[in-house]
C-alpha cells in the first residue's frame, strides 16, 4: 500500500508522507511471567487460540501498516517462526479447511522483518535499532504487550494526525487518579482547532513518569502506541540514560518537543487489553473468550456458575479489575 493510497487527503494537504511501517519492540525478558517465559516468548502466550503478538500485528495491518519490524532478543526466534510457512503442517491440515485457513493467515498478514537488540537498555535503545529499516520516514511503534479491540481502532487516527503535523503522536487513556503511580502521565492543553475532525486530540506539554496522585498533572496515561517522525533516531542518539539507567523513548520525544517538534496525542476511549502483567493477561483471556461467537455463550454460562459458587469478595475484586482493564463501566 502506498502512502497516498492510505490517505491521499493528508499527504495532499501537507506534502508529508504517511507512515507505512510498524516497529514492535519485543526483546524483553518478561520476568513477571517466569518460568513460563523461560523458553516461550511472552509475546507468544495465547489469548484463547492466537498469541498476543498476532493480535498486535493484526492491529497494525488493519491500519495499513503491512511492513512490520520485530525488535527481538536472544531466545525469541519463535516469534518469527509463528509468521513463517509450515508446509508440513499445512499438508496435515488439508482436510481441515478452517484450521488450515487459520494457519495460513499468519503467513499472509504482513511482511515480517526482524533485528536483534543485543542488550535490553531501554525502549529508546530498542527503537533505535529500527533506523536502518525505517530510514527518515515516519513510522509507528506498537508495544508488544497491549492491543485494542479491532472494532474500536486507534492507529488510523494517530496516523492521520501525524501525517498532518509531522511530529510526535502519542495515545492516552484515562486512569483513576489513585493509579497514576503505575503510568507515565501527561500534561496537556487543548489542541489546535484544525484537528477537531480527527478524534479527541490534545497538545502534549510534558510527561511525568509515575507521579503520586497529588503531583499528577492529569489522569491521562500513556498507552503503548506511538507514531514518530524519522528524526527520533537522532534524538535517541543524543539521549542520555534516564529512569532505571536506561535510554528512554519518553526522554527522546521530550527532547524533540523542547526543540520545537509538535507533540500531540489521541485520547483513546475504546477497549484496551493489557497483557503485560499476569492479572491483565488473565483478564484479557477471559474478556476475549467471553466475546467469541464460537465459545462465548458456553464460556459465559460456565463463568457465571463459577463466580456464583465462589467467594464474593474475590469475585468482586476480579470483576472490578476486568472493568478497569477494559476501560468501560461494565464487565
Amino acid at each position: 500500500m502506498s502512502e497516498h493510497s492510505a490517505n491521499p487527503s493528508a499527504a495532499a494537504a501537507t506534502g508529508r508522507s504517511r507512515a507505512v511501517k510498524a516497529v514492535i519492540p519485543a526483546a524483553g525478558l518478561a520476568t513477571r511471567f517466569l518460568p513460563a517465559t523461560k523458553a516461550v516468548p511472552k509475546e507468544l502466550l495465547p489469548v484463547v487460540d492466537r498469541p498476543v503478538l498476532q493480535y498486535i500485528v493484526e492491529e497494525a495491518t488493519q491500519a495499513g501498516l503491512n511492513d512490520v519490524l520485530l525488535i527481538t532478543g536472544r531466545g525469541k526466534t519463535a516469534m518469527v517462526d509463528h509468521f513463517d510457512r509450515r508446509p508440513d503442517l499445512e499438508e496435515r491440515l488439508a482436510k481441515k479447511p478452517e484450521l488450515l485457513a487459520a494457519v495460513k493467515r499468519t503467513e499472509d498478514l504482513a511482511e515480517i522483518y526482524t533485528c536483534r537488540q543485543p542488550e535490553q537498555l531501554g525502549l529508546g535503545h530498542a527503537v533505535g535499532y529500527a533506523e536502518a529499516h525505517v530510514g527518515d520516514q515516519p513510522f509507528a511503534v506498537l508495544l508488544g504487550d497491549e492491543f485494542v479491540k479491532p472494532s474500536e481502532p486507534l492507529l488510523p487516527a494517530m496516523l492521520e494526525l501525524q501525517a498532518r503535523t509531522g511530529g510526535v503522536v502519542l495515545a492516552f487513556f484515562e486512569v483513576d487518579p489513585a493509579e497514576t503511580t503505575r503510568y507515565g502521565i501527561a500534561s496537556v492543553e487543548p489542541a489546535e482547532p484544525e484537528f477537531s475532525d480527527i478524534a479527541e486530540v490534545v497538545k502534549v506539554t510534558g510527561l511525568v513518569e509515575k507521579p503520586k496522585p497529588e503531583d499528577a498533572p492529569s489522569n491521562l496515561a500513556v498507552l503503548g502506541r506511538y507514531v514518530l517522525p524519522g528524526r527520533i533516531f537522532d534524538a535517541i542518539k543524543r539521549t542520555k540514560p534516564g529512569s532505571g539507567g536506561e535510554i528512554q523513548l519518553t526522554d527522546a520525544m521530550e527532547l524533540l518537543r523542547i526543540e520545537g517538534v509538535p507533540a500531540h496525542a489521541i485520547v483513546y476511549r475504546g477497549t484496551r487489553y493489557d497483557t503485560g502483567m499476569p492479572l491483565g493477561y488473565l483478564q484479557t483471556v477471559v474478556q476475549i473468550a467471553a466475546e467469541r461467537e464460537d465459545l462465548g455463550a458456553e464460556f459465559r454460562k460456565w463463568l457465571a456458575e463459577f463466580v456464583n459458587n465462589g467467594d464474593e469478595t474475590v469475585t468482586s475484586a476480579v470483576l472490578e479489575g476486568m472493568r478497569k482493564a477494559s476501560g468501560g463501566p461494565n464487565t
